[in-house]
């Protein structure tokens, strides 16, 4: 398998699939490169040695045959068939790439392409079946390469949308029978895929550009060779794969300076190395030293931490379980570590390591946390001089055997419990609801909430959401009992557990199972009875990469303090809302008043005009208030505005008019000497007026209301209201 490692000998099967099968101008034989008709079919190695960095062969205690034969291959020679690629394997995802693309399955540019994307699809679908999903780092880079090699090979085809997630529903076809664990996750493999081919397109076309770009004027030069720091601005800048910019380079004839890309990346890293040098200067890094420091001395070899400890305190002496002072520079004291046992949880597994104190006859030292380092259980304090008098007592007190009471924080310590079974039940309800392709991607587990990350290709709904919460909310009402156990690994992963993120399993694990709801390998610290979470509120989904998702939620203190903190937001906002409300009708009032004003100008402007006509020496005038700047908006802002021309007409009849959504509206005031002398009467008058226009109406004496329907007749009406008056007059 390389220079060193497991080897032995082998044996090769071929076949021979005659003569007149290669078209090579050499001489056919077994393992010549490139001929076609000695076809290996089969592998067998048998692995019985090691091979050592010098070279020598060593005898392996157990021995294996590792057999290799391609499931491709020995289909093509049953079919006939020159190439794997033209077998019914291959051949209908072919038709379907060829039938996407509108392109035919002819020439080099076109069968290397449609070969590439048919073979990767195939992977792609088996590897996001089995639960890997597109990354940044370890499998899920190799996905990622692999999607986007094909999705560049897509452009081959003049294919620039996303297209490839289109042939899982064929990959299914043909593999499905023989591999039905892909069926029930077609629809999550297609997802996945789009989602990937949609955030790659973008950064693939770019990065085609301004790789031609750089081609065309090298190749203008008569350069073979792709400069190092074009390949680091792809990748730096544009997120241009470089083994992609590699094999487009080789395809045009050109090599890439690859050293020259190796130095810019590292200038990179030394970049970013000095920029976060002071945090590893301090911390874990420092305390790593001590614990390697201790576990020479033999002071202590393992701490150890039982999940199960009922107790939130115990007693430290210098007999059973010494405690060992440790700093991480020459001038503090900043943590400990018992030696055998704790009950203080160290961070692991995404929840948070505990707090509490160490209390002794002359004080108490505050634990501000408490992680792992190796087999050893560090507690963080806070810093304390080594020179002060503080230092110099404990160390007397420790070293004459003194005892100690190590105390948790317990509140902190049920919260965090309540959070991480929630996590458990979350973890559950997702891959009930949304479905087993869900796999946790991280977590964190703290007093005031839980995160969880989780593998899904797209946003949940509202709907979706609530379902979650529900199921996980039945499950905490049903009060059901945790069951913690220990267990062989082997057994508990045979019964269904699930591994959870981020911790490291041993060859016995403890489970945590809630009914038949939920079962998982866990060290982390629980709830005896789901009721006792009280109730679990999702506050946060979202985004964190392409194909993981992540969620936050609360449980206990923490929402009835998110309930609260919602209440006095509600509050806040319902005063400020009575605050606007009323500032609105304050300025309503302003805005009435100053248009009163200004319509009592204008109809007073309006008296002193032309326009007013005069019978047996009072006023008659019609005024079409439609277009003025501040016209009224409805019919009692018009009654407003007639009481206003009333009382300055002094004696007389006035007519207003103001056209509203395709409606005449209008309205007659008779000042009350005419209603008393001549009889006249508004209600008459302008029903008389807006007959006219197709309408009625009425009112009383001194003030009447009325509306019309055709504005064509508008005009007509106007002109008819001093006549209507007159005749009026006449007829008392």
């Amino acid at each position: 398998m390389g220079d060193t490692g497991p080897c032995g000998p082998c044996s090769e099967i071929h076949i021979d699939l005659g003569e007149g099968v290669c078209d090579k101008n050499h001489k056919c034989g077994v393992n010549v490169d490139g001929c076609l008709r000695f076809r290996e079919l089969w592998n067998l190695v048998f692995i019985q040695f090691n091979r050592n960095e010098r070279g020598e062969l060593e005898l392996l205690p157990a021995k294996h045959v590792d057999t290799g034969m391609g499931l491709e291959r020995i289909v093509a020679v049953l079919q006939g068939k020159n190439s794997n690629y033209d077998t019914d394997l291959f051949q209908p995802l072919i038709e379907e790439i060829s039938k996407l693309s509108g392109k035919e399955y002819v020439g080099d540019k076109y069968q290397i392409a449609m070969r590439v994307i048919a073979d990767h699809v195939r992977m792609l679908t088996f590897a996001i079946t089995d639960g890997a999903v597109p990354s940044n780092e370890g499998r899920g880079y190799v996905l990622r390469r692999i999607l986007r090699r094909a999705s560049r090979y897509a452009r081959n085809l003049d294919m620039h949308e996303p297209f490839i997630y289109k042939l899982v529903d064929k990959v299914v076809e043909i593999m499905g029978e023989a591999y039905p664990e892909i069926e029930p996750k077609k629809e999550y493999v297609k997802d996945v895929i789009k989602s990937e081919e949609e955030n790659f397109n973008q950064t693939l076309d770019r990065g085609i550009e301004i790789f031609e770009n750089e081609i065309s004027k090298l190749e203008k030069k008569g350069f073979k060779i792709l400069p190092g720091e074009v390949v680091f601005k792809l990748y730096d800048t544009y997120g241009f794969p470089v083994d992609l910019t590699n094999l487009m380079a080789q395809e045009r004839g050109f090599s890439v300076d690859l050293k020259e890309f190796e130095r810019l990346m590292e200038e990179q890293r030394e970049r970013s190395r000095e920029a976060t040098k002071k945090i590893f200067t301090e911390g874990k890094v420092s305390i790593a030293e001590k614990v390697e420091a201790l576990l020479r001395k033999g002071d202590v070899i393992k701490t150890e931490f039982n999940p199960d400890l009922k107790e939130y305190e115990f007693e430290v002496n210098d007999e059973s379980n010494k405690v060992i002072l440790l700093s991480s520079d020459d001038e503090h004291i900043d943590q400990l570590v018992f030696s055998k046992k704790t009950i203080f949880y160290p961070e692991s597994g995404g929840q948070v390591g505990d707090t509490g104190k160490l209390i002794y006859p002359g004080g108490e030292i505050e634990i501000i946390d408490t992680q792992r380092v190796d087999d050893l259980i560090i507690h963080f304090i806070p810093k304390i001089k080594k020179d002060s008098k503080l230092a110099r007592e404990l160390e007397s007190y420790i070293k004459s055997g003194g005892k100690f009471i190590a105390k948790i924080d317990v509140d902190r310590r049920k919260s965090i419990m309540k959070n991480h079974s929630a996590t458990h039940l979350l973890h559950s309800a997702l891959r009930k609801i949304l479905g087993t392709h869900v796999q946790q991607a991280g977590s964190l587990v703290a007093p005031d909430r839980l995160r969880f990350d989780f593998t899904h290709p797209k946003k949940l709904g509202k709907e979706e959401i609530e379902l979650i919460e529900h199921l996980v909310n039945d499950v905490i009402f049903e009060d059901i009992e945790l069951i913690k156990e220990y267990k062989p690994l082997k057994q508990a992963l045979e019964e269904g557990a699930l591994a959870f993120f981020g911790d490291k399993y041993g060859d016995i694990v403890r489970t945590v199972k809630i009914g038949d709801f939920s079962y998982e390998l866990c060290g982390g610290t629980h709830l005896d009875r789901t009721i006792e979470t009280g109730y679990f509120k999702i506050i946060y989904e979202g985004s964190i990469a392409s194909g993981v998702r992540r969620i936050e939620a609360i449980t206990g203190k923490a929402l009835e303090k998110y309930l609260k903190e919602k209440e006095e937001e509600i509050e806040r906002l319902n005063e400020k809302i009575e605050s606007i409300v009323e500032e609105k009708q304050n300025l309503e009032k302003e805005l009435s008043r100053l248009k009163l004003k200004l319509a009592s100008d204008e109809i007073e402007k309006t008296l002193k005009s032309s326009d007013v006509v005069r019978i047996n020496g009072f006023k008659v005038i019609a005024i079409n208030v439609s277009n003025w700047e501040l016209a009224p908006k409805d019919m009692d802002e018009m009654k407003q505005y007639a009481d206003i021309l009333r009382s300055k007409i002094e004696s007389g009849v006035g007519l207003l008019v103001n056209v509203l959504e395709n409606r005449i509206n209008f309205v007659c005031v008779v000042t009350d000497d005419l209603v008393k002398e001549k009889k006249l009467d508004a209600g008459e008058i302008v029903r008389r007026v807006a007959k006219i226009t197709g309408g009625g109406g009425g009112g009383r004496p001194n003030i009447a209301t009325a509306g019309g329907k055709d504005i064509s007749k508008l005009d007509e009406a106007l002109r008819n209201f001093v006549k209507i008056v007159k005749e009026l007059i006449l007829t008392q």
